[in-house]
């Protein structure tokens, strides 16, 4: 039945593989339900809903991905983001909790409209391929020196 549904063998796995993968990606993310809620009770945030926000966020968005999608990805609230959000933008910049929450929902909004409308595709189709290469590898040095 599940090799019917995502399409197993033509992928060239088995229910046994993907298990183990899951099981796999799962040991390699939970820290995330345990370290997110920790950062965002820094700027405010009740411990319990953030726990509560960061499993269902995790939750719905690898079974999107997963039944929807039919893609083996598991998605997770973003660290880089939360810890911008907590001691950047709260605790650096003075602003609630509250407000940068709110920021946040509309720059999603935003975000979906962009993508929705295309103007991200045209946008990205716009950068030439040589420099998509060399801003990846300027990350990847930035992040490599910056210890």
């Amino acid at each position: 039945m599940l090799g019917r549904l995502f399409q197993l063998d033509k992928l060239g796995t088995t229910p046994r593989r993907e298990l183990v993968a899951g099981i796999t990606t799962f040991v390699g993310m939970v820290y995330i339900v345990f370290v997110n809620p920790a950062m965002l009770a820094e700027a405010g945030v009740d411990r319990g809903a953030a726990f509560t926000a960061t499993c269902l966020a995790a939750a719905l968005g690898s079974a999107v991905m997963g039944l929807w999608a039919n893609l083996p990805i598991a998605l997770a609230p973003g660290m880089g983001l939360n810890a911008y959000f907590t001691y950047g933008v709260v605790l650096g910049m003075g602003h609630s909790w509250q407000v940068a929450l709110g920021a946040v929902f509309l720059s999603g909004w935003l975000f979906l409209a962009l993508s929705v409308f295309r103007v991200r595709a045209w946008l990205i189709a716009g950068i030439p391929h040589g420099l998509k290469l060399a801003m990846s590898a300027g990350i990847g040095l930035f992040l490599g020196l910056s210890r």
